[in-house]
């Protein structure tokens, strides 16, 4: 079975290789601490510390078993080979609605989206109406609520940094 690609920015191949640091070195300690002293306790069978530091055990691992396969399977993107004037991985968006509110967006993986933090999965409703589009464009997004229309205002590649 194949696994999926991870589309990243260089800031989220970051942010995931720190999680991962801190989850192998930090968390894995706590929670082996944490089995050590409930199994102190005595009987397992009834013993609710264990449990619950056994759960949380399975959950580190589990997270670090995820994390190991995105960095292993992930394609890094820093809007360098974009289309000049074409929304696609890497290019901040910025938009109006129908009603003249404008929006910002930065295109990213579905790994890093964050709406709430202007960072919008290039698999969502808006992401795929976006992607190859140019300024200038008003593109129809189908929402819960009904049809939204946008129109692309700018659209602006990150600098990428020198190394």
């Amino acid at each position: 079975m194949s696994e999926k690609e991870t589309v990243l920015t260089p800031e989220g191949l970051q942010k995931l290789q720190d999680e991962l640091d801190d989850l192998k070195t930090v968390h894995r300690r706590e929670v082996n601490d944490r089995i050590r002293q409930a199994k102190e306790f005595g009987d397992l069978s009834e013993n609710a510390e264990y449990e619950d530091a056994k759960q949380e055990q399975a959950f580190v691992e589990g997270r670090i078993l995820k994390i190991e396969a995105m960095l292993r399977n992930a394609r890094l993107i820093d809007g360098s080979d974009n289309p000049a004037g074409e929304v696609n991985l890497g290019s901040e968006v910025k938009l109006k609605d129908a009603s003249g509110k404008p929006f910002r967006f930065t295109i990213v993986g579905s790994t890093e989206a964050d709406p709430p933090n202007h960072r919008l999965s290039n698999e969502s409703p808006l992401g795929i109406a976006l992607i190859g589009r140019k300024t200038g464009d008003t593109v129809d997004v189908t929402t819960p609520r009904g049809v939204v229309q946008y129109t692309i205002e700018a659209i602006s590649t990150p600098k990428r940094a020198k190394r």
